[in-house]
């Protein structure tokens, strides 16, 4: 009976605040958790309601809600949404570098007055020891984290100062907490909940296919071949459409050379001014910009209903990275293409971004100043072992991860009580990134296994995520041509999502299979595509209950 007055109680929030007459799958079951005190990680696409999870549960909560979101566009976005709503309940405040201090006490003080319920706030934000307490004042009642794949080593928009929200969550008093993002495959969502100190999540993983995307790859004998493609979908006349491609100087070279050829194009890449990025980002907002050529650079808060192609000339690092960049195509449900032209040479490419290990001497130094001086602060860090900023943020989370560091209140960083020897440590964290390079390896043969599908790419794509499709998708090349045959889970040895064990590899689970073929992703060494004839003649895997 509670649990029938809660969801009435939800939908009537929904209806007569934000006018939404019914709940998407999976909303209302969420929102009931976030209303008994569960954690929530929640992956759903763009535009499938994300924001309503938090949104709808925070005005039955008795204190504000803490967005943390990590682009000031992003935030404005959402502000303006619940500004738009008209309802004094929704009244939503920020507090970020583009307010002044007189602004950001304004903000504080609605808070605690009771007239905001809505604290959009950056975690760079958060990592002043000042601001943290002056938000903990506030007694939150829920915590929402956007983005959340930011805080993932796996994740393609990594921010080390998402890497302290675990922390920050416990100064606030350990609300409830809900995780957000458009993309996460397990590893990533193993990351989040790790990271995050999330208790027994309730994970929803939905509505990630997408059928008015078509989904298409085209093996490129010749970076000429390449081009003429390219060409070809732009000789269709739909924009506005964005090219991916994996460098800056790419960028830059292949938007010249659109131009040349008479298309209006602009490129957009991390390495420019932050002036020119938000001009350019408004641009093609507006219309202004039909073809954008760009790095990843160009990502979160690019929400634009109205992308009517993406196409990518260079395979993507993981299909993680793929889904989320794809899925900024066709938002308003119209028809729209998704077009990979790749080579096997881009493997080379990513395998050269996944970057040399981290130096044993930086980790053992770093280690052994904390040991010797901690706890200390991050700035402190940086001036006593001429570590950057980020570089920093990445050692000390693979520190921690090994029992080497810790972070303690302020976000002083220090040597646990009972920490390995400096040298030891270092060994440690240098086997931990071989493990995490080896399973980044896996994600990029991951999406060569997806260029190279001979049957349906959806349930190609969606097995990644563990989302499985029982049909063919319909609405790629493959099915299109006859070769989506439907996989009815039934195909192989053990069902999808079977918990199985490898007597090298350790513990895995199977994600999905295609003709003769099955994909297991195991704990250390990340995925594997296995022969499922070899497999059971062979007896290599077996059903491992724990």
């Amino acid at each position: 009976m509670k649990s029938t007055i809660t969801s009435l109680r939800l939908r009537r929030v929904a209806r007569s605040l934000f006018g939404w007459k019914t709940l998407r799958p999976g909303q209302l079951d969420a929102m009931r958790a976030i209303l008994r005190g569960h954690d929530v990680l929640a992956v759903m696409p763009t535009g499938a309601g994300k924001s309503a999870l938090y949104q709808v549960p925070a005005t039955q909560l008795p204190g504000p809600t803490v967005v943390v979101s990590p682009l000031l566009a992003l935030q404005q976005d959402q502000i303006g949404g619940l500004a738009r709503r008209g309802a004094a309940s929704l009244h939503a405040v920020r507090i970020s570098s583009a307010e002044t201090p007189k602004q950001r006490e304004a903000a504080l003080e609605a808070l605690r007055d009771g007239r905001a319920e809505f604290l959009f706030i950056t975690p760079e934000q958060l990592a002043d020891p000042k601001r943290l307490e002056a938000v903990k004042a506030l007694r939150p009642s829920l915590v929402a984290i956007d983005e959340a794949h930011c805080i993932s080593a796996w994740g393609h928009d990594f921010r080390p100062d998402y890497l302290a929200l675990g922390h920050v969550i416990r100064a606030l008093g350990r609300p409830p907490v809900i995780a957000l993002t458009a993309t996460a495959s397990p590893p990533v969502r193993d990351d989040i909940v790790e990271r995050l100190g999330l208790e027994r999540p309730k994970v929803m993983v939905t509505g990630l296919d997408r059928p008015n995307l078509f989904l298409e790859a085209n093996n490129c004998a010749t970076e000429d071949y390449r081009w003429r493609r390219l060409q070809a979908l732009l000789a269709e006349g739909e924009t506005p459409g964005i090219v991916y491609v994996p460098t800056r100087r790419g960028a830059e070279e292949l938007a010249a050379r659109l131009r040349d050829a008479g298309y209006e194009a602009a490129h957009y890449h991390g390495g420019m001014a932050a002036g020119a990025r938000e001009t350019l980002h408004e641009e093609f907002l507006a219309d202004k910009v039909p073809i954008m050529v760009a790095t990843s650079a160009f990502g979160m808060g690019i929400d634009k209903p109205n992308i009517r192609w993406v196409a990518h000339v260079a395979l993507p690092d993981s299909p993680d990275s793929y889904l989320q960049e794809i899925g900024r195509a066709g938002r308003d449900g119209l028809p729209a293409r998704t077009l990979l032209l790749w080579r096997a040479e881009d493997e080379g490419l990513q395998r050269y971004f996944t970057g040399a290990l981290p130096s044993v001497d930086e980790l053992r130094d770093l280690a052994a100043v904390l040991r010797a001086d901690g706890p200390l602060t991050k700035a402190t860090l940086r001036e006593r072992t001429g570590l950057g900023a980020r570089k920093l943020g990445q050692l000390v989370a693979l520190l921690e991860q090994v029992g080497g560091a810790v972070t303690r209140s302020g976000g002083k960083v220090a040597s646990p009580r009972y920490a390995p020897p400096a040298a030891e440590v270092a060994a440690l964290a240098v086997a931990e990134a071989e493990r995490q390079q080896s399973l980044q390896k896996s994600r990029t043969d991951m999406m060569r296994g997806y260029a190279e599908a001979r049957g349906c790419r959806g349930q190609a794509l969606l097995a990644y995520f563990g989302e499985k499709l029982t049909h063919a998708c319909g609405h790629c090349d493959n099915c299109v041509a006859g070769r989506g045959v439907p996989d009815d889970g039934a195909v192989g040895p053990f069902p999808v999502h079977t918990t199985v064990r490898h007597a090298e590899w350790g513990s895995g689970m199977v994600m999905g299979y295609e003709e003769d073929r099955m994909t297991v992703l195991f704990d250390e060494v990340g995925y594997k595509t296995l022969s499922v004839p070899v497999v059971s003649e062979q007896g290599l895997l077996v059903a491992d209950p724990s």
